[in-house]
């Protein structure tokens, strides 16, 4: 809760600063339903929303963005309202309008001096929807590419520092989902199953705190499998990264309770 209170927030100045405007208060006490058209100058309009929004009116703040953009779509107006209503139905937590917003933009101002803004949003919202590891990580997935894309796009921001920070909780996720399944095939006696979920984890997560016991099942698993020499590879690797690790220390014991003479050996 505190990571997504200080993100808004950040998020917040950064749309402020992309949408700063000249106007006064036009249209700040009216009584007008949000939702309904009323054709309303551009001024009355953008206020309106940006007052709902302040008010935490989050959702009809995103709809009178919304309005400016389709009532007025060829003013400086419209590209500011596109980026509020794409913060506003974050807030509110309707991420898939906060990404279809935030695209639109991109597909209507590529180059746009604010885009990076927008990639970054986009991110965030998948980021936000990251579920428990027992469930599909489909949304993971599409964080992850997010969060790559905009490392690569703009390796020298400040959305690229944040980026690679979420992109390694991300990695993390995505590897834990692989060793659930890997110890649901262990437990389950699919041994072949179960290495491959592990063997995943290693080659493509290596970084992530979940490598050293993805190393130690595939210790198990080749060991169950008949291939000590594979077995000996996973253990000889887990001792050289973590040579204090409980899982090498478990392993080392598997290893010499199966091949005692292979060990003595090494």
């Amino acid at each position: 809760m505190f990571e997504r209170s200080r993100l808004k927030t950040a998020l917040l100045a950064v749309a402020a600063g992309a949408t700063v405007l000249t106007a006064g208060c036009a249209g700040r006490g009216g009584k007008t339903k949000d939702t309904a058209y009323v054709a309303r100058d551009v001024d009355t309009l953008y206020t309106a929303a940006q007052q709902r929004l302040n008010d935490g009116r989050t959702l009809q703040a995103a709809a009178l963005f919304d309005e400016v953009e389709r009532q007025h779509p060829y003013s400086p107006w419209a590209r500011r309202a596109e980026l509020m209503s794409a913060f506003s139905y974050y807030v509110a937590r309707d991420y898939n309008k906060a990404v279809q917003s935030a695209q639109r933009f991109l597909s209507i101002h590529p180059g746009n001096k604010d885009a990076p803004y927008a990639y970054y949003l986009i991110a965030v919202c998948y980021y936000e929807q990251i579920s428990d590891v027992t469930r599909d990580q489909k949304t993971t997935q599409q964080a992850k590419d997010a969060l790559t894309d905009i490392i690569r796009r703009y390796p020298t921001t400040t959305y690229a520092t944040d980026a690679k920070l979420k992109l390694d909780l991300v990695n993390d996720h995505l590897a834990g989902k692989d060793m659930t399944i890997g110890r649901f095939y262990e437990k389950s006696g699919r041994w072949l199953a179960a290495t491959l979920r592990f063997r995943n984890v290693v080659d493509n997560y290596a970084t992530t705190s979940h490598a050293p016991e993805a190393l130690y099942r595939l210790v198990e698993g080749y060991l169950s499998l008949g291939t000590p020499d594979e077995a000996r590879k996973a253990a000889a690797v887990l001792q050289r990264n973590y040579p204090d690790s409980v899982w090498y220390a478990r392993a080392y014991k598997l290893i010499a309770k199966y091949q005692p003479k292979e060990l003595q050996k090494s």
